[in-house]
């Protein structure tokens, strides 16, 4: 396949008039002009071409904090053998959020019983080796699961249910991640509770801990981050503001040059000017856009569900009964479209929806940017008014 006459989003942050020659799921070149010595090797590489012009060319984007979209919720499902509804879950899911531009797909689980988190661990490693073996071709690409509970503080615990709630164990992760096949990319945890330091000390070889949902201060933050903690989740969300005298998470997340801080650009988690203070405090190679979008997302106002809890949404505001907003119903591409109406430069939210949350979960090597080797998963946006117009996955071409 031949994408030509776009603007192309390169590895160092900005466009340039390239064409980008695929093969499959595999990027082959980036070149200038009409050919490339691929061409003259390989008949089929330009069997079919894509016209980008008036298109910026970006990667696809990598959504690594979501629950659900189109009436369907990741943490939902049977518990049985073959996992089939969890399954149909992943699919659903994935091609809506292809649709709208997010190739990958990292999605995150509630706080539930354990019982219930191994089935959707087991039916997400079903789904990934389906994938891998070709099926599913015309869903976003499930890169890994983001647990986002059971480990956080009752306090700060928002749309979460309480009563699953749980302090770190580390053999409770190694059992999840058994039935994952090595999916779990991403923990969140509250480092204050007892034994979450152990348990980032002992598992961070294996897994990436993001602190959330936590009442932290800034000193035990850092005691996180030095154990391994290297990502925050949805941040001011959930947890201590940042005060002059007393900075908490988001003071240490800030002092900590390689901790990753996601950011819900929906309109309704974070103002706009929190939103360009985050860009500006961490600046744009550490700011991981996310949705946290939850089944609602791509449909009307109405009574959902999020982690077996009732959700009310009323426009762009998703909430429990007590007002506790439960999620959003934004997909990435409307948080990039938001951030960059609220003032952030357009590049700096496109590394944020890229290649940043594939940096922060470790699959950069495939994944994220536009470069030869790397995945074909790319998005073509008007230049005008930022619309999708074309979304490639490989051969398939949206």
């Amino acid at each position: 396949m031949l994408i030509k006459n776009g603007l192309v989003f390169t590895p160092e942050g900005h466009f340039a008039p390239l064409c980008i020659q695929t093969n499959g799921d595999q990027i082959l070149s980036l070149f200038k002009g009409e050919t490339s010595t691929f061409s003259q090797n390989m008949p089929d590489a330009s069997e079919k071409n894509v016209d980008a012009s008036g298109c910026y060319v970006l990667p696809g984007l990598t959504d690594i904090h979501f629950h659900g979209c189109m009436g369907r919720d990741f943490c939902t499902g049977d518990i049985s053998p073959q996992n089939t509804e969890i399954m149909r879950n992943l699919d659903a899911i994935g091609r809506y959020e292809l649709s709208k531009g997010v190739t990958s797909i990292c999605p995150a689980t509630m706080s539930l019983p354990e019982s219930t988190l191994s089935a959707i661990c087991h039916g997400s490693a079903l789904f990934k080796q389906a994938q891998d073996g070709g099926g599913y071709a015309t869903s976003a690409e499930l890169v890994g699961i983001h647990l986002e509970g059971p480990f956080l503080n009752p306090h700060k615990k928002g749309a979460q249910n309480g009563a699953y709630l749980k302090l770190p164990e580390s053999a409770l992760l190694y059992r999840l991640q058994d039935y994952a096949d090595g999916l779990i990319r991403l923990v969140t945890l509250a480092p204050e509770l007892p034994g979450a330091l152990l348990c980032i000390a002992e598992c961070r070889k294996d897994f990436r801990f993001s602190l959330g949902h936590t009442e932290t201060n800034y000193d035990t933050a850092m005691a996180a981050f030095s154990s391994g903690a290297d990502h925050i989740t949805h941040l001011y969300n959930a947890m201590p503001a940042f005060l002059h005298r007393a900075p908490g998470p988001i003071g240490a997340a800030m002092d900590s040059q390689d901790c990753f801080v996601e950011l819900i650009c929906d309109g309704v988690h974070s103002s706009p000017s929190a939103v360009r203070a985050a860009f500006r405090l961490f600046t744009p190679s550490r700011v991981v856009l996310i949705s946290d979008s939850m089944e609602a997302a791509g449909l009307t106002d109405g009574n959902y569900r999020l982690g077996g809890q009732d959700v009310v949404v009323t426009g762009k505001t998703a909430a429990l009964a007590d007002g506790t907003i439960a999620g959003s119903v934004s997909t990435l591409y409307d948080c990039l479209c938001t951030a960059v109406f609220m003032g952030v430069p357009f590049e700096d939210a496109v590394c944020a929806a890229t290649i940043n949350p594939c940096r922060s979960i470790g699959i950069d090597a495939l994944y994220g940017s536009i470069e030869v080797g790397k995945k074909a998963h790319l998005l073509l946006l008007d230049q005008k008014d930022l619309s999708i117009k074309a979304v490639i996955k490989g051969n398939t071409v949206l």
